[in-house]
Order: structure tokens, then C-alpha cells, then sequence
């Protein structure tokens, strides 16, 4: 009986959208139909088998209120709408029928019961969605200062301000903790809010626990109920924060599971709690590592690039936020040495410049070097020896360079160590004669010299 009566109850989310559709359907005829009448007779069965669903979705709902464990105060009013949805469903049927026996039903005008069954209805499926998706589904998304307009409780989020210098001395419930649970748990679990008597926005209430105990045990996360509700499926009805709520990120899931496995400390530092840097450097700023410098720069004048491209070298901005530019001579590998001249007027905006293929030589780097934001530099497949190279350590924003098939020796390998911003050097085929040295300023910059080869694969040697 018990299996029976949790089956039809989890028949109530489907049930429930049947008397909507019938009784929408009827309320638009009515508004179609207010001048021919050529549905008359189609209205009045529309609101029957609205009632007819209605009786059946109060049926379900109720049963599923039995076996699911929801609170009676939680479904009351979605209960008792749900009733009388269904009973002005039939009302509206033999009003339309023309029903003698009701004299005040009859005397009562036809518009103002369709406008009373409109907001019926609406209330109805308001209810249901404030018990399946939380009251402040709808105006969730809305900003905090329309809500406070609106007479609406806001809970202001709170940011984790972490950082490389100042992440051990943070206090890991203050600065940590505490903003995850504002920002993911307390807006159903507050004063004004207990959602299973549970209030999370202080320490001794999350201690307290709710209706169902305490939901953390000590120094056991696995064994936490606060912990198992955030990792259960979205699809399962003990998931918590429920679906449509904002839900925590993985990183901030895993953090308070070992928060709670140290002892779930109130007081205290990160450091003090023992807890390691990986649990907390997705919550550090991430570092920009642009091919490009980080500052604002006036743009070129759009007649100095059109007057370039008709040479024949090829320039792009770097993306729709920078003025930065991306210069390439894929097109023009008779670029020489003193052709770079033509570059000249954009020479500040230069941020990648792609010299591979080209006719360029050592004597190049000397007026590479008046090229102030130049971040990335390609010279592969050109005659470069690398003498001389040391002149562009002036380039404080220079990131990588391809040295890729040059004649780059590798006496001038050193030269690199007093290049100040330098990450990556390519030296696949040079005349390097080692390629012992990988690195350079204590693995600041790293050299690649290529050559991989990827390991056979026993489907390599299949025939199709």
C-alpha cells in the first residue's frame, strides 16, 4: 500500500500540468471567442476536464505529500487552491451551461469569473513553483537594489579575497567558509528563512543543526549531512541547494568537506587549520598572461595600416579590447632588414610580429629593439645566427621567440639569462650543438628544441 501510494504521488508532477493547459485553453477561447460565440459549446467541456485533471492532481499532490515527508505548512496553501481550482472549474462549466439552479452564480458576470480564475489558477501554479523551486525563484535573478524596492529580503554576496601574499593569514571561517554558505545556503536558511529548521549564518546555529540533527559530524565530512547534500545528484530530491538555486563550485564543494574533516574551526587561520594551498588557489587571482602588455595604448591611425597592408604584410588587431597589433609577413618573405622601416609608424602597437621565412639577419635585432611592446617574436626559418641578439634584453615585454631551422649558435645561448621577461626560447633546428641546457634564471625561461616523436600505437599498424 505504502509503494502504491508513492508511485500515484510521484504521478503529481505531471498531473498538475493537465487542468493549466485545460483551463488557459478555455480562458483564451473565452477571450477569442467574447463577440461570435462559434465556441461556445467547446468552452464549457475545456473547464470540465479542467476540473476532471484538478481533482486528479489534488489527489496525487496529496498522496505525495503523505509519502514525500513535506511539511504541512509548506503545502497548505498550494493544497487548498488546488481544491478550489478544481471546484471553480465545474463552477465555470455549469455557469456556461447555463445552470438554473445557481441564482447567484448566474447573476454574476462572466469576465469578472474568468479574471477571478486567471489569478486562482496563477496562484495555484505560484505555490507549486515555491514549493519545488524555493519562494524566491522568480525573483531571484532580480539585482539586489529592485528586490529591496520590491520590499524583498536581499542577502549580499560575499566575496573570497584571497591572495598569494595574504592566504595563510586569512581567517578560514571569517574569509572562507562563511562566504560560501551566505552565498549558496543562507538564503533559505535564515531567521526569516529556516527551511527544515536549519539556519547556517552563524556558528552556533550550524552547530545546532536542524529538524533532522546536526548536519556536521565531528572531523568526518563523509559522515556530514551538510557535506552528502551538496555532492548528491541535482536530480535528487535531498540535493541541496536545491536546482534553480545557485549551486557551489566543485572547488568550494571539496573546501568545506575538508573544512569539516579539520575540525570545521570557527577560529582561526588557513595555516592554523592545517588546510593545504590546493584547496584554495582556485579562490586566488589568476595571473594575466597575455601576449601582450597589460597597459592602454592610443590607437593607429587606420590610414598608416592600410598603407602598410598594401605592401603586402598582413596586420590584425589582437582582440576587439586592445589596440594592440599582430603583424605577420607571411605574405611578403622578400622582408628584409631594410624594409622594416615600414613599420616604424606603428611601431608602439606592435605586440606579435612574425619575421619566419623571411630575408631578415642579425642586423635586424638592432632595430627590433625600438619596438617597445613587442611580446612575441617569430624568426624561424631565416638566416639568424643569433649575433648580436643580446640587443633586444631592452625589450622589458618580450615573452617567447622562435628561433625554430635559423643558424643560431649555441655561443649566444647565454646571452638570453639578461633578457628580464623572456619565458620561452624555440631552438628546434639550429646549430645548437647541446640541448642539455633547458632552462635559463633558475627556470625562468625554458628552451624547447623540439623533436618529439609520439610512441607507436598498435592501431598504427592497421591496414583499412
Amino acid at each position: 500500500m505504502e509503494v502504491l501510494k508513492q508511485l500515484l504521488g510521484r504521478l503529481h508532477p505531471l498531473l498538475v500540468h493537465l487542468p493549466i493547459g485545460f483551463i488557459v485553453f478555455g480562458l483564451l477561447l473565452q477571450f477569442l471567442d467574447r463577440k461570435k460565440k462559434d465556441y461556445a459549446q467547446l468552452i464549457p467541456i475545456a473547464y470540465f476536464w479542467g476540473g476532471i485533471s484538478a481533482v486528479a492532481a489534488c489527489i496525487t499532490g496529496y498522496l505525495q505529500y503523505l509519502s514525500e515527508g513535506y511539511s504541512f505548512e509548506s503545502i497548505k496553501w498550494h493544497l487548498w487552491s488546488g481544491i478550489l481550482t478544481a471546484l471553480f472549474s465545474f463552477l465555470m462549466y455549469f455557469k456556461l451551461n447555463g445552470a438554473k439552479s445557481f441564482n447567484l452564480l448566474n447573476k454574476m458576470p462572466i469576465v469578472f469569473l474568468s479574471i477571478i480564475f486567471l489569478i486562482l489558477i496563477s496562484f495555484t501554479g505560484h505555490q507549486g513553483g515555491n514549493i519545488t523551486h524555493g519562494k524566491d525563484y522568480l525573483v531571484e535573478p532580480l539585482p539586489n537594489n529592485i528586490k529591496s524596492a520590491l520590499g524583498i529580503e536581499t542577502f549580499e554576496a560575499k566575496e573570497i579575497l584571497l591572495t598569494e601574499d595574504n592566504w595563510e593569514t586569512a581567517l578560514i571561517y571569517e574569509d572562507v567558509i562563511h562566504p560560501i554558505l551566505n552565498n549558496k545556503c543562507v538564503s533559505c536558511h535564515n531567521p526569516k528563512k529556516a527551511k527544515g529548521n536549519l539556519l547556517l549564518h552563524a556558528p552556533e546555529e550550524i552547530l545546532n543543526g536542524g529538524e533532522n540533527g546536526v548536519v556536521i559530524s565531528d572531523k568526518n565530512a563523509a559522515e556530514s549531512d551538510l557535506y552528502i547534500r551538496m555532492n548528491l545528484p541535482m536530480d535528487n530530491d535531498d540535493h541541496m541547494p536545491p536546482e534553480g538555486k545557485t549551486q557551489p563550485t566543485k572547488e568550494e564543494i571539496k573546501l568545506v568537506g575538508a573544512w569539516i574533516d579539520a575540525g570545521n574551526p570557527f577560529k582561526g587561520t588557513i595555516k592554523d587549520s592545517g588546510l593545504a594551498k590546493e584547496l584554495f588557489t582556485s579562490f586566488l587571482p589568476k595571473k594575466e598572461n597575455n601576449d601582450y602588455p597589460n597597459i592602454e595604448i592610443k590607437p593607429v591611425e587606420h590610414d598608416s595600416i592600410i598603407a602598410i597592408e598594401k605592401t603586402g604584410i598582413h596586420i590584425d588587431q589582437i582582440n576587439k579590447t586592445s589596440n594592440f597589433l599582430s603583424v605577420s609577413c607571411i605574405n611578403k618573405p622578400s622582408f628584409s632588414d631594410v624594409d622594416f622601416e615600414i613599420l616604424l609608424p606603428i611601431k608602439s602597437n606592435i605586440a606579435r610580429l612574425d619575421l619566419g621565412s623571411t630575408k631578415v639577419s642579425d642586423n635586424i635585432f638592432k632595430k627590433l629593439a625600438t619596438l617597445p611592446n613587442l611580446t612575441i617574436l617569430k624568426l624561424d626559418n631565416t638566416s639568424i645566427s643569433g649575433k648580436n641578439i643580446e640587443q633586444l634584453s631592452v625589450l622589458n615585454n618580450l615573452k617567447s621567440i622562435n628561433l625554430t631551422a635559423t643558424n643560431f649558435e649555441s655561443e649566444h645561448i647565454s646571452k638570453f639569462a639578461n633578457f628580464s621577461s623572456l619565458q620561452k626560447i624555440y631552438l628546434y633546428k639550429t646549430k645548437v650543438l647541446t640541448t642539455e641546457i633547458k632552462t635559463l634564471n633558475e627556470g625562468q625561461i625554458s628552451i624547447d628544441y623540439g623533436g618529439y616523436e609520439l610512441p607507436a600505437l598498435p592501431t598504427d599498424s592497421i591496414v583499412y
